[in-house]
């Protein structure tokens, strides 16, 4: 069995770190405009681009620029630009929809990989796009046994990329569904003049609604459930299944979401993938990777239509993750020689034995409990608002990094 490319999320600095620290293969990423998270995420400028490419390529992970929005008359020349500098900075593939951006990644000699919003469902359509792309995402409707058959006849047919290499089939394997058929959808559009096809989606499926009679007036509000916005998509419990389905590429969604939920999400990823190679793949570890993954945000999980489902099942309100983040404060001086770690504890209150969280832009995301801890220079048991608290750390920390206590569900937030 091939192991599947495990590939990440990377919305901004701190989420690229968390990727590439917790076992990610490869990351997707977006600059500036033209791709699907251009409102949503921070996003990288062409700039980074060669950041980007120095820290991946020190982990061994490959680059995948996002250039997936349908393409105006006006937009050719940025498009052009963005595909020089990745080009220029190393980046290694394309992920693109619009065939402009198809053709002009191909023009400059770089490899391409379609998006899922192009809704590949059958063979023949792979056989059209192999003359341009190496890897496709197939549409989010299919079955695997759809996907499985697919990836059989890639073998059977000798459907080879620009490469020479047989087309590899990617999916998405955990993160945000949309109700639109693979992601095209107008309903943003519509209702707010801004195209969720251009990377501007308003997400107002993830509202909820009431229901109106125009006859009599009469409402109906839909408690409990947004009807319109599907739970995330969870396959860890299933991986094995899509390995036998011939998946070569298992993507994560999520370039909104922040660092910790990628590390998260990857590191148990990561984990699942190469149990599945080492032939360790059990339902006891598929359950700690089922929990660990809800103590990230979610709105509830669901296996999308993999497994055979001909109806979708609709998210609860709000995040359903089983741990909470709340900011305490921000990092102040690192001492390397000491290898001790200064924070400004700017809300609430912190204490040997609570759960943290740091985020940066260097750092990605890193998760400890406190043990031995200082408050103003001296021995502490607690750090209050305005104290200055400091703790060994074995890696540097910034004054742009940021502190978070971690809280069980039902815990009380303020100590």
């Amino acid at each position: 069995m091939r192991k599947m490319e495990l590939m990440a999320p990377a919305g901004n600095f701190e989420a690229l770190q968390a990727a590439l620290d917790n076992g990610a293969d490869s990351v997707y990423f977006g600059v500036e405009q033209l791709n699907m998270r251009a409102r949503s995420s921070v996003n990288f400028t062409a700039d980074d681009l060669p950041e980007v490419v120095r820290r991946a390529r020190e982990k061994g992970v490959r680059t995948y620029l996002t250039l997936n929005t349908i393409l105006y008359d006006h937009d050719i020349p940025v498009a052009k630009r963005l595909i020089a500098a990745a080009r220029e900075a190393g980046v290694d593939a394309i992920i693109a929809t619009d065939q402009a951006a198809i053709f002009m990644a191909r023009e400059a000699g770089m490899e391409v990989h379609i998006s899922t919003q192009l809704n590949i469902t059958n063979v023949e359509t792979v056989k059209f796009f192999s003359r341009f792309a190496d890897t496709m995402v197939l549409s989010r409707e299919l079955s695997l046994r759809q996907v499985k058959y697919i990836t059989d006849q890639i073998e059977r047919q000798h459907i080879t990329g620009p490469s020479g290499e047989p087309v590899k089939i990617e999916i998405f394997g955990h993160g945000a569904l949309c109700m639109a058929v693979s992601g095209m959808c107008h309903l943003s559009l519509h209702t707010y003049n801004s195209s969720a096809n251009r990377g501007a989606c308003k997400q107002n499926c993830r509202h909820p609604y009431l229901v109106i009679d125009k006859e009599t007036g009469i409402e109906l509000e839909i408690d409990n459930e947004y009807i319109m916005s599907p739970k995330d998509l969870m396959t860890v419990d299933f991986l094995d299944k899509i390995a036998d389905a011939g998946v070569s590429v298992l993507k994560i969604e999520g370039r909104a979401r922040s660092a910790d939920y990628v590390a998260v999400t990857t590191r148990v990823y990561r984990e699942a993938i190469d149990a599945l190679a080492e032939g360790s793949y059990t339902r006891e570890k598929v359950s700690d990777w089922v929990r660990r993954l809800a103590r990230v945000y979610n709105r509830g999980f669901w296996d999308g239509y993999y497994l055979g489902r001909k109806l979708g099942e609709w998210a609860e309100p709000g995040n359903q993750a089983t741990v909470k983040k709340i900011y305490i404060g921000r990092g102040k001086k690192y001492y390397p020689k000491a290898k001790v770690g200064e924070f400004t504890i700017e809300n609430f209150e912190l204490k040997p034995g609570d759960k943290i969280l740091i985020t940066g832009p260097s750092l990605g995301a890193k998760e400890l409990v406190i043990g031995e801890m200082y408050v103003n220079d001296a021995p502490g048991t607690v750090a209050k608002r305005g104290d200055i608290m400091a703790l060994k750390l074995d890696y540097k920390i910034r004054p742009s990094d940021k502190l978070f206590k971690l809280v069980e569900s039902g815990e009380p937030s303020e100590v």
